[in-house]
Order: C-alpha cells, then structure tokens, then sequence
C-alpha cells in the first residue's frame, strides 16, 4: 500500500467537511436562542414578583382608606324611630361599642350593629354607658339608643334602703318587700355562710352583720349576692378603721347597743363612754332595747316585769357584761363612736325627750333619779 492510498482513505472529503461545519454552527447558535430565551423568561418573572408585592403593599396600604372611605358613603340600615313597645337588653362589662350594637340587634332595639357603632362613635359622651340592664323600646333610631343608654332613668334596678338599727329579720322583710324576693329565700341563702361571706367570728348569726344602706340590685341578682354584699359593706368599714377580726363582733355588739339608746353623734360617743365605764366595774348595763330584743319585741311593748323577770342572755338587768350578739346592725356613726368614745365620768343616761331625743347623763345615781323625773314629767305632758 502506497502513500496516496493512504491519503486517500485518511483524508477527509471537502464536502463532508463543510457540511460538518454547519451543523456545528446550526447547533451552537440554537443553543445561544435557548440560553436568551431562558435568560428572558427568568427576567419576566422576576419583573412579574416585583410588580406583584409592589401592588400587594400599595392594596395593604390602600385598602383600608378605600374600605373606609366606601363604608362611609353606603347607607346603612336605620329604624325611622322613635321606637314602640319595650324590651329589656343587659350590656355586659367592658363591651366595645360593636359589641352593643350585636345586642341589641339581636334584641330588635336597632336594625344593624354597624348603625349602632356608627352612632356611638359620633357621640363623645357613648363611652360613659356604663354596664347593666335597660329598658328600651323596639325599633329606634342608632343614635337615639346610644343617648338612651346614657340616660340613667331606663337602667333598671332594684334599690332598697336599710335604715339604722333594724334588726336581722326587720331587714329580710324590707329587702323581700321590695325585691319580691320571698324571706325563706333570703333565709336559706344565710345557711351557706361560706357563700355570703359571714366571717367566723358572728358565730354563724348574721344579727349586726348586714350593714344599713342603700343598695342597687341589678335583675338577676340572687338573695346571697344580696346579704354578700350587706355583709361585704360592714367588713370593709371595720377593715377601714383598723378593727381586728377577733374585735369585730365586739365592737358590733357596743356599736348596737349605742344605736338604740342614742340618736345625735354627741350622744352616740357619750353612751360609748358609759357603757366602757360600766364594764370596767362590772355593773350591769341595764339596757332596756337589748331586754326587748331578746324577747322579740319592740321598745314600746317592754314592761318591768320583763326587765325584773326575764331569764334571756339579752336581759342586761339581770346578767353583767355585753349580750350575746349585736341587737341591731349599727350605723357607721355608732362604730365610730364606740371606736373614739367621749371622754368622761359618765355612768347613766336617759332619754328625757322622746320626741326631740334630748339625753341626760349623770355620774351619781341621785343626779340621774333628777333625770327620771325630767322624762316623767314630759310623760305627763305629753300623755
């Protein structure tokens, strides 16, 4: 085999050749258009993110205003008012002006919650409604029930008043007259003393124990949380004053017997000083109200026999010391006399003026007999 044999089958074809060349070069510019293609889909999408978090900040930001702005230009479904009828709807604690307005929606008092909240943010004074149970009537306008709710005249409430130096039952009674609350609930609640928070020291007796007052009892409001509440108000008071708990029924029990023997604060704190004077010698107290007490009768019904001849804890003719308990619930003015009493030598007293309540107080028991006399005289004067 010769050199141009080889040649011949070694070298390639000139055509060949070129048309190698061209594919490359097919192929390499085909993979140039996919590279910028690639290139281009890439950037697109990432303009597309861009573009897309610019608009989702700038809706973020907008929409609110926008929300806003169409909230208050669409009309909104209102009662023509004035309303009809009445319903009674409780406004809890801490209840947002939108929380009202679902209420009373639901209570057909306005015809939306947007409405009502749109009302009472206009009021400047809606964020005095203060919670509780109303009487509103059906049907009224937004803005005439926010106002409503501000009036005090459509709370409704039970008030009852306790006047100084009732006794326990005397209290029930008032209470149950005028909460139609029956006295045998009142009575049964008082067995749980637990619930009614009477401390240990009363010894389970309530007597003294249920402050005199003016209460405001919502609807609803169960005979415990009543007398809690009574009793809650003679614990803060002696808490207020420092008293020990191991003196409140002591103090109680002084505090009754000043209640019903005095009526004017000069004399609330002279009897106060009587009565320690009289115990610092163990005499014997000689009250008439707490005799009656133990009796179960009233002053006026009281006679000598029963002071002589009653055999009961509370006669305090026969028996030295202090009752058993308080007689009465005492007013604040009596704590307070028994807890600062006014200095003296004092070991008597006695009315001598029923009607005006003028007192006389004496160290001897001569110059007290001369203020009988002053009571049997104005007796005979005034039948």
């Amino acid at each position: 085999m010769n050199d141009v044999f080889l040649d011949e089958v070694i070298r390639p074809d000139p055509a060949e050749e070129g048309g190698s060349r061209r594919r490359v070069g097919r192929e390499d510019r085909e993979r140039k258009r996919r590279q910028r293609r690639r290139r281009s889909i890439i950037a697109v999408l990432i303009a597309l993110l861009v573009l897309g978090g610019a608009v989702y900040a700038a809706f973020q930001f907008v929409g609110p205003l926008l929300s806003s702005v169409a909230d208050r230009e669409t009309p909104v479904e209102d009662f023509p008012g004035p309303g009809t009828g009445s319903v009674e709807v409780t406004i809890e604690a801490g209840a947002s002006g939108g929380q009202m307005g679902a209420t009373l929606e639901e209570a057909g008092v306005v015809a939306s919650a947007t409405a009502f909240s749109r009302a009472f943010a206009a009021n400047p004074d809606a964020a005095g409604i203060q919670p509780g149970t109303y009487r509103l009537m059906l049907e009224m306008r937004a803005q005439d029930a926010v106002a409503a709710l501000l009036e005090g005249g459509n709370r409704v409430q039970t008030r009852v008043t306790i006047p100084e130096g009732l006794r326990a039952d005397q209290i029930l009674e008032r209470l149950s007259s005028v909460t139609a609350v029956p006295v045998a609930d009142f009575q049964a609640a008082m067995q749980d003393t637990a619930a009614t928070g009477l401390p240990a020291e009363a010894g389970g007796n309530y007597e003294g124990w249920l402050f005199p007052a003016t209460y405001t009892f919502e609807p609803g409001t169960t005979p415990t949380e009543m007398i809690a509440q009574m009793v809650g108000q003679t614990i803060a008071r002696l808490d207020e004053r420092g008293v020990p708990a191991e003196q409140r029924e002591v103090v109680l029990t002084k505090a009754s017997l000043v209640e019903r023997e005095a009526r004017s604060a000069e004399d609330r704190r002279k009897v106060a000083q009587a009565i320690e004077n009289r115990l610092a010698i163990d005499m014997k107290l000689d009250i008439d109200a707490a005799v009656a007490y133990g009796l179960g009768k009233s002053g006026t019904e009281l006679t000598r026999d029963d002071t002589a001849n009653s055999d009961t804890p509370y006669n305090l003719y026969r028996y030295t010391g202090l009752p058993p308990t308080p007689i009465a619930s005492p007013s604040l003015q009596s704590i307070d006399a028994v807890l600062d009493p006014e200095p003296g030598p004092w070991l008597f007293w006695v009315t001598v003026n029923l009607e005006t309540g003028e007192t006389r107080f004496a160290e001897t028991f001569a110059e007290h007999n001369q203020n009988v006399q002053l009571l049997r005289e104005w007796e005979a004067q005034n039948g």
